[in-house]
């Protein structure tokens, strides 16, 4: 569109160049620091009037104007106006290009402007309309997400206590739906809770989730590759979304979540402000009212509501829903301690025994615990809230300590009882002298082996002697089997009874009566 407020002397000047010296259009435009298209613009309104260079002398300022401007009039009434409204709300729409709108726009006005003009014409208009408008999102695709910075006081019934509840704010960038919840905190759980009811309530998900730099969403901001939350990367990634955090200090950056959370702070918690809520439910519920009342209400400067821009721009390019629900995962990092153990909200869970002083990741569900290593994952667990307690896969340990775990005394009795009475007696009585039956684990194991050398008979026999002895070594035992003292028979060890002397000074029992 060529410029309107060129002087006349500029006028002359254009002219001059280009009918008089013949430059080319873009030089003259860089001459006179107007564009190429004034200049040619102003060339065919001089043809068209049937001037040329130079100019009548008797051509004056007012003449001249008066030749160009009819020109300009004739021109304007020649060409359809665009409809800039409906450019803008199809320029949300996906894949649509200002191109593809100006051919349509010809295709039904043939004598409409050239791509150029059609183009400035477009950029002029929509700065004039209203700051919903402006927003030039495409639809589906973002989310901006932010906690409003007014609180609401939650009440305890029985004590009184007042505590405050935060409030939730997701808004679609294209037609500015607005989604709004309150939780009692501002932790990891409360944060991604609020982004999936926010998926339930729009009945699908976005493109891109555009959140705040809080450290819920965002471990390490960064302008170029922020270190993402992975409980928050994980929920995005179930629901294949991308998130998209704002730079720092740049609000400017989720703008329609900065407005969102001005129409909530003003329509519904200013509503709010004369209730008492006893309870986080209950003021969820005055909330989802009032929710609905804003996204019904028309725009002043649009015959349209929230909700009808979203069911017909958001909602169709925005992605189902999985089948399944988000189930919320903690991640953490431990270090795989000597023991082959890692500790998760306190409690030992262990690994493979490989990965002994390895850093891995740690995922936390209410019912399992799963262990990773360079995300592969390693172990898996049932998740147990016994603090201090041990969950174990005897899968993990090394051979040496499956082995000699796999050893109790009650598997070693076992065994002894399977060669004789004898034995088993024996080997409960190594274990028993012992402070601790462990500490007798190896004289216990000492006797297995030796019935491998010499049979479970002989050892059976050869057992009766310690016994009989009292003796609770494997030393012993071995020494009778060596020297074959299993095969002689045992003499009566049982001593003959005891008779006293007839002896003066024996009173006996009576004399003390």
């Amino acid at each position: 569109m060529p410029q309107e407020g060129l002087s006349m002397r500029k006028v002359r000047e254009i002219l001059r160049l280009r009918l008089g010296v013949g430059l080319s259009s873009r030089q003259v435009a860089k001459s006179c620091r107007v564009s190429s298209s004034t200049v040619l613009e102003y060339e065919k309104r001089a043809r068209d009037a049937g001037l040329s260079w130079p100019l009548p002398e008797d051509l004056d300022d007012a003449a001249l104007e008066q030749l160009v401007r009819a020109r300009l009039e004739v021109t304007k009434q020649d060409r359809p106006v665009p409809d800039i409204s409906y450019i803008v709300q199809e320029m949300r729409r996906p894949h649509v290009t200002l191109s593809l709108l100006w051919l349509e726009y010809k295709a039904a006005n043939p004598d409409g402007y050239q791509y150029t003009q059609f183009c400035r014409y477009y950029n002029c208009e929509k700065k004039k309309l209203d700051v919903v408008l402006r927003q030039e999102h495409r639809a589906g695709e973002k989310l901006f997400t932010d906690y409003a910075g007014d609180t609401v006081p939650i009440t305890n019934p029985t004590t009184g206590e007042i505590t405050p509840a935060y409030v939730f704010v997701a808004v679609l960038g294209a037609s500015n739906y607005t989604f709004a919840e309150a939780s009692a905190d501002l932790s990891l759980p409360s944060w991604i809770g609020s982004h999936v009811r926010a998926f339930e309530f729009f009945g699908a998900a976005p493109q891109i989730v555009v959140p705040d730099n809080t450290k819920c969403a965002v471990i390490k901001p960064d302008r170029y590759e922020p270190d993402l939350n992975p409980a928050f990367a994980g929920m995005a990634a179930h629901y294949s979304t991308a998130v998209i955090p704002t730079r720092v200090a740049k609000p400017r950056d989720k703008a329609p979540v900065e407005a969102g959370v001005l129409l909530v702070e003003r329509w519904i918690l200013a509503a709010l402000r004369n209730r008492t809520f006893f309870s986080v439910c209950e003021l969820n519920q005055a909330i989802a009212g009032l929710l609905e009342r804003l996204n019904s209400r028309k725009f002043k400067r649009m015959n349209s509501t929230r909700r009808e821009l979203f069911e017909s721009l958001d909602k169709p390019a925005m992605h189902p829903l999985p089948p399944t629900r988000y189930e919320f995962l903690e991640w953490k990092t431990a270090k795989v301690g000597i023991d082959y153990y890692i500790v998760a909200d306190k409690h030992f869970y262990s690994v493979p025994h490989q990965l002994v002083g390895e850093q891995v990741d740690v995922r936390l569900s209410q019912t399992t615990v799963e262990i990773l290593y360079k995300n592969r994952r390693v172990a898996s667990h049932i998740r147990s809230f016994v603090e201090g307690g041990y969950t174990t896969n005897p899968d993990h340990r090394p051979k040496s300590h499956q082995a000699h775990l796999e050893w109790t005394p009650s598997r070693i009795i076992s065994w002894a009882q399977k060669t004789g009475p004898a034995t088993a007696a024996l080997v409960e009585r190594i274990m028993r002298s012992r402070p601790h039956p462990e500490m007798g684990y190896r004289s216990c194991l000492g006797i297995i082996r030796l019935s491998k050398q010499y049979g479970a008979e002989r050892v059976e026999t050869a057992a009766v002697r310690p016994l009989s002895a009292n003796v609770t070594s494997y030393k012993s035992l071995k020494s009778i089997l060596d020297r074959g003292l299993d095969k002689v028979p045992m003499k009566d060890q049982r001593s003959p009874a005891l008779t006293l002397p007839f002896h003066s000074n024996v009173r006996g029992r009576d004399y003390y009566n």
